[in-house]
């Protein structure tokens, strides 16, 4: 059997037209982002095998149905719907923002990139504040002495369990401390001021207890600690992500604004970023089905 030697210094591609028939910027991108992929791959095939792994989970429902000055309005998935909208409304500006740079109009594409970066920004501040709810908000759950505390949702705590029954609550705030107990009736109140607090503090247990109970708790068993760590990894992961397409947009933003793309005599930047921009709004669909609907 013959074979034939390949001469060492022979050239496969000598930089001319690429076989991919695109950039070499272009597939380095989309290189990039496919290990990306697999990176968030693997991070949401990991929180759903311990998703389904336990019998009970936080319910997307009680988590997240709170909205902006809508002080305790029950809006489940509001907010969360508001936040995918500015996402995919970013990306149809990118979209255009990309068509102009094909048309070589420099103002178009200052335009869009300037929507698709406010998008970003407003992307950005809504994750901020949803952050911000769960780990200060008012969150009434079972310790494990049996009495009832407000948890916050961090890495190690997680109020939102199965929800408690009308005993366990009863029985649960028999033995809360008084302190704790004033705390509870104070976010009832919206809370109270600080008269009202010491007003509060005044009360018997009982005359507490009683007050929590005709105004309507909602108290939940202490859910798996797993969920608040995955929340916040991986929406903390994803809005990385969106921090650093808006500085990448910026920057394309600037350049344009400076007429560089148009002595190079094209706007391949605008549409390498794109593919970035469109791959962070694809993965957000993702995050979006897995925390907040399933």
């Amino acid at each position: 059997m013959s074979t034939t030697a390949i001469p060492s210094g022979t050239k496969w591609w000598n930089g001319g037209r690429s076989p991919f028939n695109v950039s070499y910027g272009k597939v380095m991108m989309w290189y990039f982002l496919m290990s990306d992929a697999f990176t968030f791959g693997a991070f949401l095939i990991s929180y759903g095998t311990i998703r389904f792994s336990v019998n009970h989970w936080a319910d997307p429902n009680h988590v997240f149905n709170s909205f902006p000055f809508a002080g305790h309005a029950n809006l489940p998935l509001a907010f969360v719907s508001l936040m995918t909208f500015i996402l995919i409304f970013s990306s149809v500006t990118m979209v255009l923002a990309v068509h102009e740079g094909h048309h070589m109009n420099r103002k178009g594409v200052e335009k869009y990139m300037f929507l698709t970066i406010l998008g970003g920004l407003a992307f950005l501040g809504c994750q901020a504040w949803e952050w911000t709810h769960l780990l200060t908000g008012e969150h009434v759950a079972l310790m494990s002495d049996g009495s009832l505390s407000i948890l916050p949702t961090t890495v190690k705590a997680n109020p939102w369990g199965a929800d408690l029954s009308h005993a366990e609550m009863l029985s649960a705030l028999q033995v809360t401390p008084h302190e704790q107990l004033v705390a509870i009736a104070n976010t009832l109140h919206h809370g109270a001021e600080s008269g009202a607090h010491h007003e509060l503090a005044a009360l018997s247990n009982q005359d507490l207890i009683n007050q929590i109970t005709t105004a309507g708790l909602h108290a939940t068993h202490q859910g798996p600690i797993a969920f608040g760590g995955y929340f916040f990894g991986i929406t903390g992961f994803h809005g990385f992500h969106v921090f650093s397409g808006v500085v990448i947009n910026i920057i394309m933003y600037i350049k344009t604004k400076l007429g560089h793309f148009d002595q190079r005599g094209h706007y391949e930047m605008i549409e390498k970023t794109g593919l970035y921009w469109h791959f962070v709004d694809l993965v957000w669909v993702f995050v979006f089905l897995c925390f907040y609907l399933i």
